[in-house]
């Protein structure tokens, strides 16, 4: 069985627009219209996962993929949590906790922010690719569609690649754009990173 695995980075929100780290906000103007003129371009979907997050199931909803509700979906999918940095910029932890900011910057298991890790989102996200649950089911060539966040998709990316930590910041992952993985879990290839997703007219 060859499987076909697209991860969807959602649409821009309020704080991917000021690049702040995320809050769990909704999508923000522009990106839901972005994401409702994209509608159809994300084809032949035999299986939909999305984030928890309110803009992952927004743009699942505009891009014409689910319900718009939580029945579908995943935990693993989630977003980085930055604990105390959620709602504020790079810069402005940085003004005010420069070691912070470094140490995070150099240290894949630390954590100074009081969320999760890097590496704790690595391991979950290469045990979501590793589960066979993924692509489960009576089609002989599965096509399911994750709706998530960048950090996700640069994790996904690592995972396949067998790159170290470290490249996970070399990795440009923006709103509304879709990464491509073929295979079967264990054994994914990428085929596109990244790809803008576009409406059918101009796409």
């Amino acid at each position: 069985m060859s499987a076909r695995l697209t991860l969807v980075s959602h649409a821009s929100t309020a704080a991917t627009a000021a690049s702040a780290f995320a809050a769990d906000e909704p999508l923000e103007p522009r990106g839901a219209a972005a994401a409702a003129d994209a509608r159809g371009t994300v084809a032949r979907v035999t299986a939909l996962r999305c984030s928890p997050a309110a803009a992952a199931v927004e743009t699942a909803a505009a891009l014409g993929l689910g319900p718009g509700d939580t029945s579908t979906t995943a935990d693993a999918l989630r977003d980085w949590d930055l604990g105390r940095w959620r709602g504020r910029t790079l810069d402005d932890v940085a003004g005010t906790d420069p070691a912070a900011v470094t140490e995070w910057l150099s240290d894949p298991a630390a954590a100074p922010h009081g969320g999760e890790p890097l590496v704790g989102v690595l391991a979950r996200v290469a045990d979501l690719l590793a589960d066979p649950a993924l692509v489960a089911g009576d089609d002989r060539a599965p096509h399911v569609v994750l709706v998530t966040h960048a950090a996700v998709v640069r994790a996904a990316v690592l995972s396949v690649l067998g790159a170290p930590p470290q490249g996970f910041w070399r990795i440009d992952v923006a709103p509304l754009t879709s990464t491509v993985l073929r295979g079967a879990p264990g054994r994914w290839t990428l085929r596109t990173l990244a790809h803008p997703l576009a409406s059918p007219a101009r796409g």
